[in-house]
């Protein structure tokens, strides 16, 4: 259905439909590339250039297969506007996190693409199914959340809505696989996998500053030193930059029907209400201006566990819930969070090595200690701390 012989197209040349055209035109495929902004298109011709000559630089591509992947790339200028796509058998979007937006293209798209042709948005926290629904077609409709840098992430969430199609499904697993990608499934769900799960990394530690429990650097310092994560989440949320994670995060606490466990913070948003939006503007949780030293951290190890110890039962709980709930296997969970966000185990295989009981005290200290519904323990999590790992193994 998806060989290699098919045509790619893409939709919106930003960093992320930038680095699927390099992904899909590196695996064989033709790609048309086109987005409503020339300017914008003009800047992803170059970005490819400049990052097909890198690889041939560094020896991991030679210029013979260089040359022929420049030569599969068929720019859509604006006033082509959709029409060429029409000999496409997938057509991925990658335009701005916005409903009407997505529905709107995949509306016009409709008019020009083949029967048989693939629509796939590349949304990463909102409802596939609800961009479906402005289909004739909807069981064509998938979600295929590529992480950025695409080339250099090794995920991707496909996410089938209610009214897609087995077929597609395996097309589009098969299809993702075929260019070297690591592939999980998630239900349609408000986050899906790994903004789901993740967002405890940030949210948490944005309370532990908000109640003064410790300051941003000395969370920092914890997260890397004594937790084994590459980057602390405000380091990671300066370098994604606060409006987006802010964003994420208020799309999936409104799809959860406002669930407390995903309450954005307002630390947060006064930081993006202020154009403090991390490394893309010199300032975010940190300031990034020449000659500014870094604030030092407390490297007090006690208190850097008491942090760890926080941050790791509100992630291990996330994830036990997605099991639960059945947003992703087990499997599939563990896959995304070390593939996704390159976290140095998985959450529950961390669980079990802390112990579940000692996960789910840490949390009922929290929700008696703050009295919010954020704490409150999954219920596979207590049946994971009387039955163990066999709790899980029946939801397999």
């Amino acid at each position: 259905m998806l060989s290699r012989s098919a045509a790619v197209g893409i939709v919106g040349a930003g960093a992320m439909g930038t680095g699927i055209a390099q992904v899909a035109l590196l695996a064989g495929h033709e790609v048309l590339l086109g987005d409503a902004s020339g300017i914008a298109l003009e800047k992803a011709q170059r970005a490819l250039e400049a990052a097909l000559q890198r690889e041939v630089e560094k020896g991991r591509l030679d210029a013979a297969t260089a040359a022929a992947a420049r030569a599969r790339l068929s720019p859509i200028l604006p006033d082509e506007k959709l029409a060429p796509y029409d000999r496409c058998a997938i057509v991925i979007e990658a335009v701005h996190e916005d409903l009407d937006t997505k529905r709107s293209l995949f509306a016009a798209l409709e008019e020009v693409i083949a029967p048989d042709c693939v629509l796939a948005t590349n949304t990463s926290s909102l409802s596939v199914g609800a961009i479906a629904a402005a289909c004739r077609r909807p069981e064509r409709v998938i979600g295929t959340h590529f992480f950025n840098p695409a080339p250099v992430m090794p995920l991707v969430e496909v996410v089938p809505a209610l009214r897609t199609s087995g077929d597609v499904l395996t097309a589009v697993k098969d299809l993702m696989k075929s260019w070297g990608k690591t592939v999980v499934v998630a239900s349609d769900t408000p986050g899906f996998i790994v903004n789901r799960i993740a967002r405890p990394f940030y949210g948490e530690a944005l309370c532990i500053v908000e109640d003064a429990s410790a300051d941003v650097a000395t969370v920092d310092w914890a997260a890397r030193e004594l937790a084994g994560f590459k980057m602390g989440p405000f380091e990671l949320m300066d370098f994604i930059g606060n409006d987006v994670n802010y964003a994420v995060t208020e799309s999936i606490w409104r799809g959860t029907y406002f669930d407390a466990r995903y309450r954005p913070s307002l630390v947060q948003k006064r930081l993006v209400e202020a154009g403090y939006l991390g490394r893309k503007t010199g300032r975010g949780f940190y300031d990034y201006a020449a000659g500014v030293e870094p604030p030092r951290p407390r490297q007090d190890r006690t208190l850097g566990e008491a942090i760890v110890q926080r941050i790791l039962a509100m992630l291990i709980n996330e994830a036990v819930d997605a099991v639960r709930l059945r947003i992703a296997t087990v499997s599939d969970v563990e896959l995304a969070m070390t593939k996704g966000v390159h976290y140095p185990k998985g959450l529950l295989a961390w669980g079990e090595e802390l112990g579940f009981g000692r996960v789910l005290a840490e949390l009922e200290r929290l929700r008696a200690e703050f009295g919010s519904e954020r704490y409150r323990p999954s219920p596979l999590l207590r049946q994971l701390a009387v039955r163990g790992r066999a709790a899980l193994e029946e939801l397999e």
